[in-house]
């Protein structure tokens, strides 16, 4: 069983991600952030290492989906390929900081990877104001994050509404976190942990 964390910048993707693999035994995936050689360089020059980060994510991202289905086990993933190619690159393009050539490239790329993809089983899209992402970002205190602008994180925030209006890739829920606490509060995770059983299990109807 395959299933994916999605959200913008500080939604909770990695926390929640993390308290549902140890909930659930599920085997975690993460996004690959701490070692990966081209966030630094992209906070601090965009327009210049945007193309190289998104194709370091796809080749990751498309990775992990092949491992995924290859492996057999139950997986929980932080963060999707679909995000990378359908939010964070066409920002990139449109903000001006990849160029149009650049982006065709990726495009292209990723169509042809779609070819073998299958969506996760279960997606849980992280629905956060831009307050809330600014405050959670502000808490884990990642130096290279403290350039992200407020217009940047709100033009993904549009981009994900719009994507999560039109998936239809398999089985979707949606978890407000302005709403549910659930790194914080107990009560909170196990509604999340309802809403799931009853997605995958047919519990709780």
């Amino acid at each position: 069983m395959h299933i994916a964390v999605a959200g913008n910048i500080g939604s909770g993707k990695t926390t929640l991600t993390t308290m549902l693999a140890k909930h659930y035994g599920w085997e975690p995936m993460f996004e690959s952030v701490d070692n990966n050689p081209y966030l630094a360089s992209f906070y601090e020059d965009m327009q210049r290492w945007s193309f190289n980060l998104q194709v370091y994510f796809l080749n990751n991202r498309f990775r992990q989906v092949v491992e995924i289905r290859r492996g057999g086990k139950d997986v929980i993933q932080d963060r999707t390929i679909y995000e990378d190619a359908n939010i964070f690159a066409p920002n990139l393009h449109d903000m001006g900081l990849m160029p149009t050539r650049d982006f065709e490239n990726y495009a292209s790329l990723f169509e042809l990877m779609c070819q073998f993809l299958q969506g996760p089983d279960l997606l849980i899209y992280l629905r956060a104001s831009v307050a809330t992402l600014v405050e959670q970002i502000a808490k884990r205190g990642r130096d290279y994050e403290n350039s992200i602008s407020i217009d940047y994180l709100t033009n993904l925030n549009n981009r994900y509404e719009k994507w999560i209006s039109e998936y239809n890739s398999g089985k979707l829920l949606i978890v407000d976190v302005n709403r549910y606490k659930f790194g914080e509060n107990p009560e909170d995770f196990g509604y999340v942990i309802e809403q799931i059983d009853s997605e995958l299990f047919g519990l709780f109807k």
